[in-house]
């Protein structure tokens, strides 16, 4: 799978907008075929950074994310909302979806 977590920092001013405006965004990445997630959490200690983590089943997978429409029309919108560029660690790992922790159990 490729395994990806993006760091997005956003201007003061829209960071209570941004999942609103990455709303259509994720609803067209969470519907490609071979997403397997494309999931955003929000800094508990800046609250202007959103991070992104995403996987998708395959570099064709990935490399048809990155080719859509809805991905290129992102990569020119969401600058305008951004205080730097976002950061980012992208992997081929071996896996195919969460596995639960082995240090602790929940019963």
């Amino acid at each position: 799978m490729i395994f990806i977590v993006v760091k997005f920092k956003t201007k003061p001013e829209w960071a209570d907008k941004w999942l609103d405006f990455v709303g259509p965004f994720t609803t067209a990445t969470r519907a490609e075929e071979g997403n397997l997630w494309f999931d955003w959490s929000r800094s508990v200690d800046d609250p202007a950074e959103f991070v992104l983590v995403e996987a998708f089943r395959d570099a064709a997978a990935g490399g048809a994310h990155v080719g859509s429409d809805h991905f290129k029309a992102a990569m020119a919108d969401l600058p305008q909302a951004l205080a730097a560029t976002p950061k980012i660690i992208s992997q081929t790992i071996d896996a195919s979806g969460w596995s639960e922790m082995g240090e602790m159990t929940v019963e």
